[in-house]
């Protein structure tokens, strides 16, 4: 369609010159419905890179602590126990990034309010949303190295360097 109606075009088709509303909808929202999606493209790599970044410091740490981890399995600590130990780091540094987050995010609010709809800058529930995301995310990275913990042999962790 046309973005502007000559004389001549209604003069060929007059009712080829009329078009739903629904279309001029669409092209006024065109713009703000694009940066909206560039904006969850940025979010989910954000979110992948997070998870990935997670995982190898806790892949990382977990290697750093065999010899202590298989000590603590050779003395009796059950494998749930060791588990939890990863985990709890994992969600250390969690809430360590949401207590730094939420103020900086609070702060950027005044520059995104524009572009939301239907949400107040500081909807208590969005906030909780994307805390318990991050909460979700950062358990997922730490399982696989949790669990790698829970399988080291005490003896081989022993003669670990």
């Amino acid at each position: 369609m046309p973005s502007y109606i000559t004389y001549e075009s209604i003069r060929r088709n007059p009712i080829g010159a009329a078009w739903p509303e629904a279309e001029d909808i669409d092209d006024a929202l065109g713009g703000q419905r694009s940066l909206a999606t560039l904006l969850s493209v940025f979010g989910t790599l954000a979110l992948v890179l997070t998870s990935v970044g997670l995982y190898g410091t806790m892949s990382q740490a977990v290697r750093r602590k065999t010899r202590e981890l298989g000590i603590r399995l050779a003395l009796g600590a059950e494998k749930p126990q060791v588990l939890w130990m990863v985990l709890r780091q994992a969600l250390l540094l969690v809430i360590i990034g949401v207590a730094i987050g939420i103020p900086v995010a609070a702060a950027g609010t005044r520059l995104l309010a524009s572009m939301l709809f239907e949400v107040r800058t500081g909807d208590p529930i969005t906030i909780l949303g994307a805390v318990l995301g991050m909460v979700a995310t950062a358990a997922a990275a730490a399982v696989i190295p949790g669990l790698r913990a829970t399988q080291v042999d005490p003896m081989v962790a022993l003669r670990h360097e």
